[in-house]
């Protein structure tokens, strides 16, 4: 009956992760720069563009910039061309509510920019972002184009600003609250999202998927028991044993039992993520594990579960080592051992996060050079050379990247289970 219970495991996984990519606190800020931006933008007639750079404009290829934009979230699902995937929108702004929609309602074209808003939101590069002024936070209106521009903040970093062009007129745009309060460039603005974003799509798919796989396995090993297994039991068995015989048995030791669901539930669900990411177009190129926020919710669940799990011996043997003398342990290795605490669920979810990142990255680099060598479409010569030098090296990363999903899943259950078989130790005589 294990695989029930490690269904509903995944299920809780998908929703905290859910609630990981929720936007953080709200607080209006002023926008001294954009501000004057808006007001060197406006202009009757044809739609001004003084106020920065339009966002569809061509300009040369740009692999990093292609790059960071393929891994990164988005609240649409774009498969190809024009055809998107429209997810839902919960939003809210203080002092107008909440908004309930799809990102249909923005009519979305091929960048993933919409050419209405809806209620003061629109959708930029796929990304829900808010108009500031109040005049267009009630209804809908249309969006001819949208601008953005480079500017520098009071503390000297620099910062990307967009605009709405509207009625000819740039409008500046408050984008969404990120989780780090602007300690890594996010900044606190004035909206929550709350939406279905890819990310967050893709988790509950991979969570639906893995849940018919193993519920059906299950059955199956209630049906055939006695028998030798076959079809989809027999596929899933061997990741279940291995896991049960080679990671917890030799790291938990006696107590396994009691944390063979979670360290079950857990490879199957990074290995999902990992698995589906590598579907190209589907769903829209997810790169859910690449996702810092995602790798931090799993990381922190091991380390609740191993804090928590901790029993006597462990913790005196980390706040308080006996046969050490005293001044070493008040000055040196307690502070070490408490600070290793914190470290271990660090290590997790950089490990997996910076793997999965980093194989994304240099597979869209490597198709980048199709362009590159191409000037942007110029040369056909160029393209072709850059198709010869792309494909072969895209192909063997994507070989490649394959045996890294089934690796970091791996690598996230094992520190787990050592991590958990640390606490829960009993003391033996050496």
């Amino acid at each position: 009956m294990m695989p029930f219970r490690l269904v509903w495991i995944v299920l809780v996984f998908s929703a905290l992760s859910v609630s990981a990519l929720a936007q953080g606190n709200h607080h209006s800020h002023p926008q001294d720069e954009s501000g004057a931006a808006h007001e060197q933008g406006k202009h009757d007639g044809l739609p001004s563009i003084e106020c920065g750079h339009s966002v569809n404009e061509e300009r040369p290829f740009d692999a990093g910039e292609a790059a960071l934009h393929h891994i990164a979230d988005a609240n649409a699902v774009h498969v190809v061309g024009n055809f998107y995937v429209h997810l839902p929108c919960i939003l809210y702004a203080p002092g107008y509510g909440w908004t309930f929609t799809t990102t249909a309602a923005f009519e979305a074209h091929h960048h993933g920019n919409g050419t209405r808003s809806l209620d003061g939101y629109v959708l930029v590069h796929g990304n829900i972002m808010r108009l500031t002024n109040p005049q267009y936070a009630r209804g809908s209106f249309s969006v001819s184009d949208y601008t953005h521009q480079e500017i520098e903040t009071p503390e000297g970093k620099k910062k990307t600003v967009y605009y709405a062009i509207i009625d000819g007129r740039c409008e500046p745009l408050d984008p969404k609250t990120t989780f780090d309060g602007g300690l890594m460039g996010g900044g606190i603005t004035s909206f929550y999202d709350f939406s279905i974003t890819r990310n967050v799509f893709t988790m509950l798919l991979t969570a639906l998927l893995l849940f018919l796989l193993l519920r059906a396995a299950a059955q199956a090993a209630v049906k055939r028991q006695g028998k030798a297994p076959k079809g989809l039991q027999n596929f899933l068995e061997p990741f279940i044993i291995f896991i049960r015989d080679e990671v917890a048995k030799p790291n938990i030791g006696p107590k396994y039992e009691t944390y063979l669901p979670y360290l079950l539930a857990i490879f199957f669900f990074i290995l999902g993520l990992n698995l589906i990411g590598q579907i190209p177009f589907f769903p829209g190129g997810a790169n859910v594990t690449g996702n810092i926020s995602v790798t931090l919710v799993l990381a922190v669940f091991t380390f609740l579960i191993s804090t928590f799990s901790a029993n006597k011996h462990f913790w005196e043997h980390t706040l308080w080592m006996p046969g050490v003398p005293a001044v070493l342990k008040i000055l040196i290795l307690t502070p070490i051992e408490i600070l290793g605490l914190f470290l271990r669920p660090f290590t997790l979810l950089l490990r997996l996060f910076a793997n999965i990142t980093a194989g994304h990255i240099v597979i869209v680099s490597f198709v980048g050079l199709i362009f590159i060598f191409g000037r942007g479409g110029e040369s056909l010569s160029g393209s072709i050379y850059g198709i010869l030098a792309s494909v072969p090296m895209t192909l063997f990363m994507m070989t490649l990247e394959l045996l890294v999903a089934f690796l970091q899943a791996f690598i996230f259950t094992m520190l787990s289970a050592v991590y958990i078989g640390t606490a829960v130790e009993e003391p033996h005589d050496h």
